[in-house]
């Protein structure tokens, strides 16, 4: 009796485990054994011809994983007749890399037909692009499968904007399992890449509070007038691109903080991350540490995002092109 008892509490106790749990370090060990190693090798061989994709790639990984969880929903084409997806929403819009996720899954699929999903795919690709590039590395456990529904309206609701304070950013992040360190960490992605001045410049530069000619005074003045004056002149310009790390844009480092700390984020939502005070404590804690502590810690909050939610076992599917379901 009392075996029978401890078996039903462990079953119980296992049932509760979340998905993510089910994720393991070398899930296509057996069904797919060079899965890892092609992802690697197609990565390390053609992101030295556009690094820039390293910032989109893990941006698309990251807006993926807000929506429904780490499912490659973000992959998606509409249907005819059918609703708007993720990808056609306004944050996903600047979002570039949707071949190169594609002609990794093509190889894969040629080696392993129906075995590797298009989200174990992103989440390799993200990983191996950063590092290739110089930024950190962390683990990836893989066994995720592929979601069936993508709705512009979901992505809308669900993913950060550039514009959130900090109690949207808690919520939101805290929404996914994720706390304010996580918020902080993840941040720091911004270090690498570039912003449409569509993104922040109505809001921040030309009409902030929606008073034409006023400039968020959260923003330091002279940062402001550079970007005022030679970059984000119009409200609807969409084609103008600024650097989230100016003169770092390219390397993966601590600066995008030492930035936050002299007021010049670029998006409302960086600038947040100063007015609150353990976030302000965390990123004071970042930079009195090391490059090394602050890729391990990055890395760290990447495994945790890449565990949203996931999909395993005979939930979803594996899709064999990205853009559309099986059926």
């Amino acid at each position: 009796m009392i075996k029978m008892i401890g078996f039903i509490i462990l079953s119980l106790l296992a049932s509760s485990i979340p998905s993510q749990a089910q994720l393991q370090l070398g899930f296509y060990y057996k069904s797919c054994p060079k899965a890892e190693k092609i992802v690697q090798d197609f990565v390390n061989k053609h992101i030295h011809n556009a690094p820039s994709l390293a910032a989109t790639l893990i941006r698309m990984h990251f807006h993926d994983c807000f929506v429904r969880g780490c499912d490659a929903s973000i992959l998606l084409n509409s249907t005819s007749g059918g609703q708007a997806v993720e990808r056609e929403t306004a944050p996903n819009l600047s979002v570039r890399g949707y071949d190169f996720i594609d002609r990794v899954k093509s190889l894969l699929e040629a080696e392993c037909p129906g075995i590797v999903s298009c989200a174990d795919t992103i989440a390799l690709v993200a990983r191996d692009a950063i590092v290739a590039t110089g930024g950190p590395f962390w683990r990836v456990p893989t066994g995720r499968r592929d979601g069936l529904i993508s709705l512009q309206s979901e992505a809308n609701a669900k993913i950060p904007a550039p514009f959130d304070n900090f109690t949207t950013l808690e919520t939101r992040f805290a929404s996914k399992g994720l706390d304010i360190k996580d918020l902080v960490l993840l941040s720091g992605a911004h270090t690498i890449g570039i912003a449409h001045c569509s993104t922040f410049a109505d809001r921040r530069l030309l009409s902030f509070s929606g008073v034409l000619g006023v400039v968020d005074p959260s923003m330091d003045g002279e940062y402001a007038a550079n970007l005022k004056a030679n970059k984000c002149k119009t409200f609807n310009d969409t084609r103008t691109i600024v650097e989230m790390d100016p003169g770092s844009r390219k390397t993966f480092d601590l600066s995008y903080y030492s930035l936050l700390l002299k007021r010049r984020g670029l998006f409302e939502s960086d600038q947040a991350l100063t007015t609150n005070a353990t976030s302000l404590a965390i990123i004071n804690q970042l930079l009195q540490g090391s490059l090394e502590n602050f890729f391990k810690e990055f890395g760290l909050s990447m495994e945790k995002m890449g565990q949203i939610e996931v999909k395993t076992g005979t939930q979803g599917e594996i899709r064999k092109h990205c853009a559309r379901a099986n059926s």
